[in-house]
């Protein structure tokens, strides 16, 4: 299963300048309890966008591409695309999780199985934006099922879970399979 998880303020904004462009503890606490144990698979400048004592995110192996030869990411496996990521992180785990960004989301959405986002609600100028989901995907859940959370930050925010539609084949690894 490779899923992906992000969180997006209206207009899918997940960045700006390498810093998310909102504090919402209780979709971090999400994404941790989420991404546990698996390995995580992320862009350079994702990781680079860690404060220095989580790098690297504890609890998963972690996945870094760039195509920069001599990057280093102590504690991380560094590979240089998406495939080699991939191949990777399921030889670890049959569960991986792409983390970021923005790029990495694109490239990966036509190989994933399943989306967790957390919707905030909440304008927010920034950089980077999370790709738009298509018809081959549907909801499955969200928490709540109607209205929002409101955060101790005072945010409003909501969770939700998407599959793809069994019926739309899906490319894995560069090929198409049923």
């Amino acid at each position: 299963m490779i899923g992906m998880i992000w969180a997006q303020a209206r207009g899918g904004v997940i960045g700006d300048a390498g810093d998310m462009p909102w504090s919402l503890p209780e979709d971090m606490a999400r994404f941790k309890a989420i991404t546990m144990g698996h390995p995580v698979v992320m862009g350079r400048r994702t990781w680079k966008s860690f404060p220095p004592r989580y790098r690297p995110l504890p609890g998963r192996e972690n996945i870094v591409i760039t195509s920069s030869d001599d990057f280093v990411a102590p504690g991380a496996r560094v590979v240089p695309n998406l495939d080699e990521a991939l191949a990777t992180a399921l030889a670890i785990d049959d569960e991986v999780w792409i983390v970021g960004g923005g790029r990495v989301y694109r490239d990966a959405m036509a190989r994933a199985d399943r989306l967790e986002i957390t919707d905030i609600e909440l304008d927010a100028t920034g950089d980077t934006t999370a790709p738009v989901p298509d018809a081959s995907w549907r909801v499955v859940m969200r928490d709540p099922a109607e209205g929002w959370h409101a955060s101790r930050t005072g945010l409003r925010f909501a969770y939700r879970t998407l599959e793809r539609r069994a019926e739309r084949p899906r490319e894995r690894h560069g090929s198409l399979v049923e």
